[in-house]
């Protein structure tokens, strides 16, 4: 009779996994207007841009599982190079909304352009987007927008990664 007590417990878990899966995959395709007056006041947390800076507001499409997602940030100029690797100094500083806790980004001052040092040919000048060398990889939220301070000279782009299946080390 020890069989049934286990095979009732048995049940029991995969009972209770399938109801932890089933909530955790569900997507949130919310596009009511009630969702869209929480986006606009999300967005209230967040200061005002400074002089010389301005807010850069990232809305990411809400997806399956958020989890295997990471945002690329990517910040930068379009100017004239030649031939050589060349980047902007500069950090993005992580920052906290007050009252808030939601976390937003800024770029305090684009630094100056460094570049590696070839012997470039002749006619190799061409326009291309430099960028700073920090890239930060963030958390994918769909929930709540991904706000970016910069200067107003600066460009903010963005790339979504994905993750891979799980590899085992040997």
């Amino acid at each position: 009779m020890k069989i049934l007590p286990s095979l009732f417990a048995g049940v029991a878990a995969l009972t209770l996994c399938a109801c932890a899966t089933a909530q955790a995959e569900s997507p949130m395709t919310d596009s009511t207007p009630s969702a869209q007056t929480d986006a606009a006041d999300a967005l209230k947390a967040f200061p005002a841009a400074t002089a010389g800076q301005t807010r850069h507001v990232i809305t990411l499409p809400a997806q399956t599982d958020e989890s295997a997602l990471k945002v690329e940030l990517i910040l930068g100029k379009t100017q004239t190079v030649d031939c050589n690797r060349q980047f902007f100094g500069g950090r993005l500083e992580t920052r906290t909304a007050e009252g808030w806790g939601y976390d937003y980004y800024v770029l305090p001052a684009l630094g100056n352009a460094a570049s590696t040092l070839m012997g470039c040919p002749p006619g190799s000048e061409r326009q291309a987007f430099v960028t700073t060398q920090e890239q930060p990889l963030i958390r994918y939220n769909s929930r709540l927008p991904v706000v970016v301070y910069a200067p107003s000279d600066v460009e903010v782009r963005y790339r979504v990664w994905r993750a891979g299946e799980t590899q085992t080390a040997r």
